[in-house]
């Protein structure tokens, strides 16, 4: 399941589409909206993203995930829109026979989405805001 969503992400629905009796570990990522970066208050972030090409490059990563680890599945799935403090931006869900590929799957896919998939954050302070490009 790669997908982009502007409610809430369901990680319940996540967990039931994926995780298989053979599963032995389940590894799940959530990235939330902190209330400060780089020394300054964040007020809320906006995500947008060129959504057809985002939802393919989400694919891919998740592709390349089960090529490169032993996993069974992998679900991402990235919210857009404003979110406020402490909202799941991100949530990456791996399954496997084993803890240890699972854990490097997941973290190959966050840092992977991070670099390749074009989403972008915006932040919103007390006395303005701004783009954040790249890997922070």
């Amino acid at each position: 399941m790669y997908r982009l969503v502007r409610e809430p992400i369901d990680i319940e629905a996540m967990q039931h589409s994926l995780i298989r009796s053979e599963d032995g570990a389940v590894v799940i990522f959530l990235g939330t909206v902190r209330n400060n970066a780089r020394g300054r208050k964040v007020l809320f972030l906006e995500y947008e993203a060129y959504e057809k090409m985002a939802l393919k490059k989400l694919e891919e990563v998740g592709t390349r995930a089960k090529e490169l680890y032993p996993i069974t599945g992998i679900s991402i799935v990235h919210r857009l829109g404003r979110l406020e403090h402490r909202d799941c931006s991100v949530a990456i869900l791996v399954t496997a026979a084993h803890r240890a590929p699972a854990l490097d799957a997941c973290r190959f896919a966050i840092d992977t989405l991070k670099k390749t998939v074009p989403i972008w954050k915006k932040e919103f302070y007390e006395d303005g805001e701004c783009w954040i490009e790249g890997v922070e």
